[in-house]
């Protein structure tokens, strides 16, 4: 595998961007810098969007022999690779190497799926209300698919659109997340260019946003623009790809509850929560964010809490043994920290951790958090845990809706049926019963509600977001026009 990774993939070839500016990559960690590489420009997008373009009609016309060959020789050279994989998620996305296990599987998963796509490629045929003509329903890639990468699950959430794109039969231009320029972008040039695939069909552009960013989304080549972040830049993107009447898959940010009933197991909620709270350091769209808790068991959850996340390891990643590793840079870091103190002077509890060195934040616990504190309000994306006291389950739905997002959420309780009941009062496109929010699996529909994104990934939903349908009327004989 590539070791350097300081240039552009375009075209099938490897080539130095085209801009003055650099983009320096470096270890969350260790704060070394692991290289640099100089940005591209709109030239050098120009040119990955026109080999995109070129490539792509032959690639949908291939057999689906063909298709499914080249992805089984991805998922070959991903086993092949696997380690070495897991090593750049945990030196360039701060990933544990349990998290970046978790995160090469779910992406393998997806390729898999994928996989099956050009089987599941089906038209119909429907009636006519004219006499001797049948209508024939054909389902066609999109083109050209922009992707846009981000840096906390930045291997799987890449994948699970550029895998998709190209089983369907379009081609993709793929723009990294700056953070992770390889594990969201540079390292598919590698796996697709030795699994065989076509030359133009996956191009790797990093660059500035401030100088390849807009026209990124706004250039004519792509029809759809598939993007993985914050609501914030996933507004802008929708509101930018709308005025060219582009399609776009967005998966935003999240603002998920765990609502803790009365009856619940304890134990087991404390450990869901520990998990889907602090993997990858919460820097995960699903994560927990806020903890609901019947004020029967508050006190006794929290006891119970504490002594999970005590317990966990927080450190160097590399260490196997690590669950909480750094956040992505010192600037979140410093965001995090001033949230825990805002969070004190409007009087939640500081409970446990707290503690901020460089990019590495202990886990955090915060009780007798309210829901109009600013740390309930947005999304943390750190390894802080809010507790919330709710006196009833009107008081909790409130609370669980009091938010403009609604992505993934969870219920404890020992009702299963009643769970579910609940569930469909939270407004949110995931919810979980007696599990954590953390949850992704390839043939699910995944996505949100409100402010947490617009479409859905995985499965036939994924075929659907990644294709267009062509109708073509065809008459058997001829039909008598009144003239």
């Amino acid at each position: 595998m590539n070791s350097s990774y300081t240039k552009q993939y375009i075209n099938g070839e490897w080539k130095v961007g085209s801009s003055e500016k650099t983009i320096k990559n470096s270890n969350p960690y260790t704060g070394e810098e692991i290289f640099t590489i100089r940005s591209a420009d709109k030239s050098d997008l120009d040119i990955a969007y026109e080999a995109a373009y070129m490539a792509q009609p032959k690639w949908a016309n291939s057999t689906v022999a063909e298709k499914q060959g080249m992805f089984q020789k991805l998922v070959e050279v991903m086993m092949e690779e696997k380690e070495a994989i897991i090593d750049w998620l945990i030196k360039e996305s701060g990933s544990t190497y349990m998290k970046a296990m978790i995160e090469f599987d779910s992406a393998l998963g997806v390729v898999k799926e994928s996989m099956t796509f050009p089987t599941r490629m089906t038209g119909y045929i429907l009636p006519s209300v004219f006499p001797n003509k049948e209508n024939r329903i054909y389902r066609l890639p999109k083109g050209v698919v922009a992707v846009i990468g981000p840096w906390n699950f930045p291997f799987h959430l890449t994948m699970r659109s550029v895998a998709p794109a190209l089983a369907t039969g379009n081609s993709v231009v793929i723009k990294p997340a700056s953070d992770t320029p390889v594990t969201s972008g540079l390292i598919f040039g590698t796996l697709f260019e030795r699994a065989g695939f076509p030359k133009g069909l996956v191009n790797v552009l990093v660059g500035k946003g401030s100088e390849i960013g807009d026209e990124f989304v706004l250039h004519p080549v792509p029809n759809l623009i598939s993007f993985t972040g914050s609501t914030e830049v996933g507004k802008r993107i929708g509101e930018r790809a709308g005025n060219y009447l582009k399609d776009v898959a967005l998966e935003l940010g999240g603002n998920n509850v765990m609502i803790v009933l009365k009856d619940a197991n304890i134990e087991q909620a404390a450990k869901a929560a520990a998990f889907g709270k602090f993997l990858h350091q919460g820097q995960i769209c699903m994560a927990l964010n806020r903890i609901l808790v019947a004020k029967e068991i508050y006190d006794e959850f929290i006891d119970s809490f504490v002594k999970i996340v005590s317990g966990l390891k927080y450190g160097d990643p590399a260490d196997k043994a690590t669950f909480v590793g750094p956040v992505i840079n010192e600037e979140q870091a410093e965001r995090l920290q001033g949230m825990v103190e805002k969070s004190i002077e409007q009087g939640a509890e500081l409970i446990y951790g707290g503690k901020v060195e460089g990019c590495l934040m202990q886990p955090t616990i915060l009780k007798n958090v309210s829901n109009d504190m600013e740390i309930a309000q947005k999304e943390i994306f750190g390894p802080i845990a809010s507790i919330l006291k709710f006196e009833d389950e009107k008081e909790a739905i409130e609370i669980a809706n009091g938010s403009p997002y609604g992505l993934s959420g969870s219920i404890f309780t020992e009702d299963r049926h009643h769970g579910v009941e609940l569930a469909m009062k939270i407004e949110t496109g995931m919810i979980h019963i007696n599990d954590q929010s953390v949850n992704d699996e390839a043939h699910v529909p995944f996505g949100g509600e409100k402010d947490s994104g617009v479409g859905r990934f995985n499965g036939e939903w994924a075929i659907e977001k990644f294709t267009t349908v062509k109708w073509i009327g065809v008459q058997s004989g001829y039909r008598d026009f009144p003239l």
